[in-house]
């Protein structure tokens, strides 16, 4: 026992495996069908913010534009799902039949070549993988290489998610345009709509999650993330030293895309569509707020805070429907200025070291011998027989 205790203080995977009975234990069985599948919609975006703290709690860079490759990842799903549910038969009525109901509805004729790869799903994985890793590997690579960094960084990637934003509505006869990719009903013949499909993406979702902090707690602790830490602090030093600065930010930027894509597809396949309401600026900068309020040198932390804040939203949306933004606001300030940290740093530098004192003054304390019948005999007053109880007079009697 005391072995194990030593290796989940050595490898931090006590934070780890209460966050694992908390997904896979309390939740299947403290909620219903409806909120579980919203929990497993808000660890789609968890998987953004585990990217947001190897890249700016980490690496030192500040991302605005992860919604980018949330969406890249998404979307690619997204059109694999289009595609399956477009068969010739189900499309007949279409004047084009076998093609997506919003290209038949724009005049299109035939299927662009660049989503014939997404007729098949191990292509479409492999591309919704490899894609916004190299998208981010350009971007990265052509800025980092400049050392361009800080607040010209994230104005640039805020930028790209607006470009990509308009490129998508604009394009409606691409992608869908302003509403998207919907009505996705079936991943390979197994519709995603039934309870059972629902109970397995939550599952499903959960062991990449675990698996992805198991990922990430292992970089950090080895010599790549004592780089990522040094950089972040002194980089001109570790300049000197001799390593490539540039090429381990392009590292940590390509990582935070992977897992910002696997989110996006999961996400389609749990909630059944994907639209630019979920790529652009706004959901970018929310999904800093997450690795923000949960701590954004916590992997654990980050999840938690994107569980919270999406509680929070879903539940001043339905409480407060006309104060529900002034609301969140009021809890992402509060949550800063009270805790620059996050709730991680809330924890670390209060909770457990106040848990630790009372422990260890627990352990310090005597320990108090039990009293025995003979003891109390004992320590009982000596009176003579026949002789009254303290405190009653002969006249009283």
């Amino acid at each position: 026992m005391t072995a194990f205790k030593h290796w989940l203080d050595r490898t931090g995977m006590g934070s780890v495996l209460l966050l694992a009975l908390l997904l896979i234990v309390v939740f299947p069985l403290c909620l219903d069908l409806f909120r579980l599948n919203l929990v497993g919609k808000y660890l789609c975006y968890a998987f953004v913010a585990l990217g947001l703290v190897m890249l700016w709690g980490y690496g030192g860079v500040l991302s605005l534009g992860q919604g980018v490759f949330f969406g890249l990842g998404g979307y690619g799903m997204a059109m694999f799902l289009k595609l399956e549910a477009s068969d010739p038969v189900t499309t007949k009525i279409q004047s084009t039949p076998g093609i997506p109901d919003f290209m038949d509805w724009n005049q299109l004729t035939a299927l662009p070549i660049w989503w014939e790869p997404f007729r098949s799903f191990p292509l479409t994985l492999l591309l919704v993988l490899t894609v916004p890793t190299l998208i981010a590997f350009i971007i990265g690579y052509a800025m980092f290489k400049r050392r361009v960094g800080g607040v010209y960084f994230a104005i640039i990637t805020q930028a790209i998610a607006l470009i990509l934003t308009v490129l998508i509505i604009g394009q409606q006869g691409y992608t869908g345009g302003v509403n998207g990719m919907t009505d996705l009903k079936t991943l390979l013949g197994w519709d995603t709509r039934t309870n059972s499909a629902k109970y397995i993406l939550y599952f499903v979702s959960v062991g990449l999650l675990l698996g992805s902090i198991v990922l990430c707690t292992w970089i950090q602790k080895s010599k790549l993330g004592t780089l990522l830490l040094a950089m972040r602090d002194k980089e001109d030093r570790v300049r000197f030293s001799g390593y490539d600065v540039s090429m381990f930010r392009v590292f940590a930027f390509c990582l935070a895309a992977l897992l910002s894509a696997v989110g996006g597809a999961m996400f389609t396949l749990q909630v059944g569509f994907m639209s630019p309401s979920l790529v652009g600026i706004v959901p970018s900068i929310e999904m800093v707020i997450f690795a923000a309020v949960g701590g954004r040198m916590s992997l654990v932390g980050a999840v938690y805070g994107a569980l919270l804040v999406n509680f929070g939203k879903t539940y001043f949306s339905e409480s407060f429907p006309d104060l529900w933004l002034f609301l969140m606001a009021a809890m992402f300030i509060g949550v800063v200025l009270g805790f620059p940290e996050g709730l991680a740093g809330l924890y670390t530098n209060k909770v457990k070291p106040w848990w630790q004192a009372r422990m260890a003054a627990r352990r310090a304390a005597p320990a108090t011998p039990p009293i025995t019948p003979a003891a109390k005999r004992t320590e009982a007053p000596d009176t003579e027989p026949g002789a009254l109880p303290p405190g009653i007079s002969s006249q009283q009697t």
